[in-house]
């Protein structure tokens, strides 16, 4: 029979897991709003950078220190989630660390836990103080004013008060070991706790047993709600940089996947016996070229931007950003992931048909972001998940240059060579040698 408390746990827990389904249900949905993409061969390949850019952060170690620190919490708070597996069976069924009957090996993970805690706690307080005092001008860029920058740092001070009541737990429960042994019976390792003991010796046994259990609630629900927070933050890359280095593109930086759309107009041209008015068999609109809105996207792309940690690292290594120009390649991503969310809760009260007259093309990324990129891929080099905002930069050009005949007068110009002398230059094709009767 459930105790009231393990009642209230069961109810915590139900709401807290049924409403993350919902939620990541909706975002897998939104994903999927997307155009289907390709095949994706090599396997073995991907597999690999699963295991060394989304596991191992490879990427993220060309500034060591930074990764070192990162890596300390993400390593630190999976593995000191697998104390949740404990305090879930002894929030249902009203136990006391269950888990210690395996004995040695129960004392090594609750010390491994405690440093790992700590250690997680310092790069949190060092990450909190170099976003907010150092003023590194990545933090600070203008699609990062507001809820952004909130939401970088309330993951950090919610990191540091889980790890400060994990902690502070297991010192009122190491107290409580000897003075009530018949429940807080002894075992665990305590290297880090045991140091904060001595803070709470004075406090009557009454007064321990709530800063225990008054600790033991706040991290259980904390984590829980930082379950939920997932899906509203940035931080859903936790779960996301797995598939998204998969799905990652393979081919060499600077080879462009062509567009069916345009191979097949190509082939028809080439094609003497081909009927350009013919009507397809199913009367099907003619495919459209490049991107305008965020459907007209890959769903890859899509999770591109579900994906994007906001690091900015993209962005300080472009070299149209870094010469004062109006692109951003993490507000790109930033502008898809924000389209997506719109149109995903215009069809949630409207229907798949759902229309709102905007586009991510000039209402959400504008013609002069577009044109300042040099397509260098430096942006893609840079990211640690391996996204690609170049691919979604080159389609909604495509759609301006191929659809709407939009491009900057230099372009045009360009353009226009081609097409009458084939070649960029502004000379027929019979003055093309005349540069060697200068000599």
């Amino acid at each position: 029979m459930f105790s009231t408390s393990s009642l209230i746990f069961f109810i915590l827990l139900s709401s807290s897991i049924f409403l993350f389904y919902r939620n990541i249900n909706k975002i897998i949905r939104n994903i999927n709003l997307g155009k289907s993409d390709q095949n994706f061969p090599n396997k073995k390949e991907r597999w690999k950078r699963v295991f060394f850019i989304a596991f191992g952060q490879s990427k993220m170690f060309k500034k060591p220190l930074v990764a070192l620190l990162h890596l300390i919490v993400y390593v630190g708070f999976v593995i000191i989630n697998i104390e949740v597996v404990e305090i879930i069976i002894d929030g249902l069924f009203g136990t006391h660390r269950v888990l210690s009957f395996l004995g040695p090996f129960y004392d090594f993970l609750i010390a491994t836990f405690e440093i790992l805690a700590f250690l997680v706690l310092i790069a949190c307080v060092i990450f909190l103080i170099r976003r907010n005092m150092l003023r590194i001008k990545r933090f600070s860029s203008p699609e990062m004013k507001g809820w952004p920058k909130s939401d970088a740092n309330l993951i950090l001070i919610f990191e540091i008060l889980l790890m400060s009541a994990f902690l502070f737990m297991d010192a009122a429960d190491l107290i409580l070991q000897d003075k009530l042994p018949n429940y807080y019976h002894s075992v665990g390792s305590f290297p880090i706790s045991s140091l904060i003991a001595p803070i709470l010796l004075d406090l009557s046994t009454s007064s321990l047993i709530f800063v225990e259990r008054f600790c033991w609630w706040f991290h259980i629900i904390g984590i829980l709600c930082f379950l939920n927070y997932l899906v509203i933050s940035k931080h859903l890359h936790i779960l996301l940089a797995f598939p998204n280095v998969y799905y990652s593109n393979l081919n060499p930086k600077g080879q462009f996947k062509n567009m069916d759309s345009v191979t097949k107009e190509v082939k028809m041209m080439l094609d003497p016996n081909a009927d350009p008015f013919a009507q397809t068999d199913d009367n099907s609109n003619p495919e459209m070229f490049g991107a305008k809105d965020a459907r007209d996207l890959t769903w890859v792309q899509l999770l591109n931007a579900y994906s994007c940690t906001e690091c900015g690292r993209c962005s300080s290594e472009c070299p149209a950003n870094m010469t004062g120009k109006k692109l951003s390649p993490r507000k790109i991503m930033m502008d898809v992931r924000d389209r997506i969310e719109e149109l995903g809760k215009g069809v949630d009260k409207n229907g798949p048909k759902f229309s709102d007259n905007k586009t991510l093309l000039s209402d959400f990324i504008s013609p002069e972001e577009l044109w300042a990129c040099t397509s260098c891929n430096a942006c893609v080099e840079a990211c640690p998940l391996s996204i690609d905002p170049l691919s979604i930069i080159m389609d909604l050009r495509r759609y301006s240059v191929m659809e709407e005949s939009s491009a900057p007068s230099e372009l045009n110009t360009v353009f226009s060579n081609i097409e009458n002398n084939g070649a960029p230059w502004q000379f027929s094709a019979s003055d093309r040698l005349n540069w060697k009767d200068d000599e």
